[in-house]
């Protein structure tokens, strides 16, 4: 069996509608496909009624912006109930402070001498822009030649242009994920893009917060990072995933089903169902 759980729609930053990445899960051989957008459900229904009319369990999660040691880390929710409120509060902040701050964004890129179209920007989203959509906008007007240089020169935390938002601590975010009934793991945790990673003595702590699993089979790792990250598992007794973090066009060599979790250990993190709903 072939699960990738780890992939977004339009309704955040990828380009594909729900329903085209269900379909595209297909093609790519998927039987079971998690759609996590970043901080939003926007796509859950769509993606679970493209799922049962074609076929493929879809598992329904959330990726999570979070704050780990003074730094970003993205923290995967599966199974969870978004109306619960501690996640309704999380989800309710967490779109008000994006709104706010692709507005503040906007401003930012105009005293740097590097404006956007900002209707060019908002047209890419399927909800509220995301700096993925801004670096497109800025890679359109050659302010940069990719989405890669954007980021690395302008957008990135400590960057010129970054702004900073709302992130509940990963800590009350795995809370709210049991509470609501779901489970979390930490997604590419070893992303040197995000800084030093998380050592073995911070995993036992969340660990022991509740903490699920960690992604470990990601394009972002090393092999030698897997091997590493494998061992904390193993150590700690958490489950180990593997994704594609799939984003359609919006973030080349992540194709779908380029990683995978292993079948018994998703039955075992998300029950015999893999239910997302």
């Amino acid at each position: 069996m072939r699960v990738d759980l780890h992939t977004h729609s339009v309704r955040s930053d990828g380009s594909d509608s729900p329903r085209e990445l269900v379909e595209r899960a297909i093609a790519a051989d998927l039987d079971v496909v998690a759609l996590t957008d970043h901080d939003t459900v926007a796509g859950w229904g769509d993606a679970a009624d493209a799922g049962q009319q074609l076929g493929i369990r879809v598992v329904l999660g959330i990726e999570f912006s979070t704050t780990n040691e003074g730094r970003g880390q993205h923290l995967l929710g599966y199974n969870l109930d978004p109306e619960h409120p501690a996640i309704a509060e999380i989800l309710m902040r967490g779109a008000t402070s994006r709104e706010d701050r692709v507005a503040a964004l906007f401003d930012r890129l105009d005293e740097l001498d590097l404006s956007v179209d900002r209707e060019y920007v908002t047209s890419l989203a399927g909800g509220i822009p995301s700096r993925k959509h801004v670096a497109a906008g800025l890679v359109k007007e050659g302010h940069v030649a990719t989405d890669d240089e954007a980021f690395a020169w302008f957008l990135n935390e400590g960057g010129p242009a970054y702004i900073q938002r709302y992130r509940p601590t990963i800590e009350d975010a795995i809370a709210a994920i049991r509470d609501a009934g779901g489970v979390s793991v930490i997604a590419h945790p070893r992303d040197d893009k995000r800084g030093p990673g998380i050592t073995e003595e911070r995993f036992a702590e969340l660990s022991a917060g509740g903490l699920d699993g960690i992604e470990v089979d990601h394009e972002q790792h090393t092999q030698e990072d897997r091997a590493e990250l494998r061992a904390v598992a193993a150590n700690l007794g958490l489950a180990v995933t593997g994704s594609s973090d799939y984003h359609g066009t919006r973030k080349t060599g992540h194709d779908l089903g380029c990683n995978l979790t292993d079948a018994e250990a998703a039955e075992k993190l998300l029950g015999p169902d893999f239910d997302g709903c």
